[in-house]
C-alpha cells in the first residue's frame, strides 16, 4: 500500500551488502515504513542483517531510529496519525520476523527471569519491546507483558514467576505518579525495578525521585545493569527514600488539582473566549480540542506538582508549541489559558510559582503580537 504523497512502492528491497552504510539501511526502511510496506521493510532489516549487520544494531540503531524519526515527523506535521500507527504496527512485525532469524539466538538463558513491562496507562510499548528483544539476545530470560499492565497484574506475575527484577519501560511523563506505584508494588514482593524510557528524564531524575533501583537511559545500557544484576530492595530503606523525595506532597497541592481536574478545565475554556477573541469563531470541534489541550496542561501541572520540579511543566509547553506550530495553531493562545489557572491556584503556593515560571518559559518562544489589521491571528 503506497500512502498518499509518497513514492511509489518497489516490490522487493535488495539485501544490503556487506558492510553496508548503516544510514543507507535506515533510510530504506524510513521509506518502506513511510510508504506502509511492510515486506519491503523486513526485506530491508533481515537482508542486512543476512549481510553481517549485528542483530542488536539491527534492532536499536535501524528500527529503533526509525521510529524516532516517525515521532518527530508526525510532531512536525509531515505524517498523520494513522501514518505513525502503522509504522508503529510494521515495525512490531519486522521485530517479529527477526525474533526467528538464526543469528538472533542468544546463549541458553541461565538464572532468574526479567519481566519488561509497559507502566498502567501506557500504550508505546515498542521501546520495551526492542529491550526484551536486545536482553533475548544477550542470553536472559525475558517475559515481555507489553502495554499497558496494570499494577495488580504486574505483581501477580511476579509472585507466579520468580522474577529476578522488572524493567519498568515509560514513554509519557503523564504516567509518572502511576509509575511510582509501580515501583513502590514490585519492591514491596522484593523485585529490584530498572526504570527506563523518556518519561523518566534524561538524566533519570524522575527514576531517582520515584525510587527505581536503578536508570538506563538505553538498552544497550539497560543491559549492562542487568548483567550486573540489581541488589534485593530493603523495604525500610526504600520507604525511607521515597518520604523524603516525596515530601512535598503533603501540602496536597497535587492531590487537589487532580481533584478538581474537570472544574479547572471546565472554568478555564469558559473565560478563555474573553481572553482570546479568535476563540469566538471556533467550531465545536476546534472547542473540543481547545478542552483537550486545556486538559493536558492540567495534567502535566499536576505532574510537576508530584514530582516537584520547575522545569517539567516548561519542557511540556516547548513542545506543545513546537507541535502547534506545525499545524499552523498559534502558540500564543497557551499563554491566557495559563494565566487563567493561575487565578484559579493563586492560594496554592507552588501551583502558581510553577504556572508563572511555565509563562515566562513560553513567553521567550512566542513572537510579538501582530498590529491589528495585520490579517494574522495573535
Amino acid at each position: 500500500m503506497t500512502a498518499a504523497g509518497s513514492t511509489p512502492t518497489a516490490p522487493t528491497a535488495p539485501a544490503a551488502p556487506a558492510g553496508a552504510d548503516l544510514d543507507d539501511v535506515r533510510e530504506r526502511l524510513w521509506l518502506a515504513v513511510r510508504d506502509g510496506d511492510e515486506y519491503r521493510a523486513s526485506d530491508t532489516v533481515l537482508g542486512a542483517v543476512d549481510a553481517g549487520l549485528p542483530v542488536v544494531t539491527a534492532l536499536l540503531d535501524v528500527i529503533g531510529a526509525v521510529q524516532a524519526r516517525v515521532g518527530v515527523e508526525w510532531a512536525a506535521n509531515r505524517l498523520t496519525v494513522a501514518q505513525e500507527h502503522a509504522a508503529t504496527a510494521i515495525h512490531e512485525r519486522v521485530i517479529a520476523a527477526l525474533g526467528h532469524h538464526p543469528r538472533h539466538r542468544g546463549p541458553e538463558p541461565a538464572g532468574g527471569r526479567i519481566t519488561v513491562v509497559c507502566v498502567d496507562g501506557e500504550w508505546h510499548a515498542l521501546p520495551a519491546r526492542l529491550l526484551a528483544e536486545v536482553l533475548r539476545h544477550h542470553g536472559h530470560g525475558v517475559d515481555f507483558l507489553g502495554a499497558h499492565v496494570p499494577v495488580p497484574h504486574l505483581v501477580g506475575h511476579l509472585h507466579r514467576t520468580g522474577s529476578r527484577a522488572v524493567a519498568l519501560s515509560a514513554t509519557f511523563s503523564l504516567h509518572l505518579p502511576t509509575a511510582h506505584t509501580a515501583v513502590t508494588a514490585c519492591q514491596a514482593v522484593g523485585v529490584p525495578v530498572l526504570a527506563g524510557g523518556a518519561a523518566f528524564g534524561p538524566d533519570g531524575r524522575y527514576a531517582r525521585t520515584l525510587g527505581a533501583d536503578a536508570w538506563a537511559p538505553d538498552a544497550r545500557a539497560a543491559v549492562d545493569v542487568l548483567d550486573r544484576g540489581l541488589a534485593l530492595p530493603d523495604p525500610l530503606r526504600t520507604e525511607a527514600r521515597a518520604v523524603s523525595c516525596l515530601a512535598h506532597l503533603a501540602d496536597q497541592e497535587y492531590t487537589m488539582v487532580v481533584a478538581t481536574r474537570r472544574q479547572l478545565v471546565k472554568e478555564t475554556l469558559a473565560r478563555l473566549e474573553e481572553r482570546y477573541p479568535p476563540m469566538r469563531s471556533y467550531t465545536d470541534q476546534q472547542r473540543e480540542r481547545t478542552a483537550e489541550d486545556i486538559g493536558h496542561i492540567v495534567d502535566h501541572l499536576a505532574v510537576a506538582l508530584y514530582v516537584n520540579d520547575p522545569e517539567f511543566l516548561p519542557r511540556f509547553l516547548r513542545w506543545t508549541a513546537g507541535v502547534l506550530d506545525a499545524r499552523s495553531v498559534p502558540a500564543r493562545s497557551l499563554d491566557p489559558a495559563l494565566e487563567l489557572l493561575g487565578r484559579q491556584l493563586q492560594d496554592f503556593p507552588r501551583a502558581s510559582r510553577t504556572l508563572r515560571q511555565a509563562r515566562a518559559a513560553l513567553d521567550h518562544l512566542l513572537p510579538a503580537p501582530h498590529p491589528p489589521g495585520s490579517g494574522r491571528i495573535a
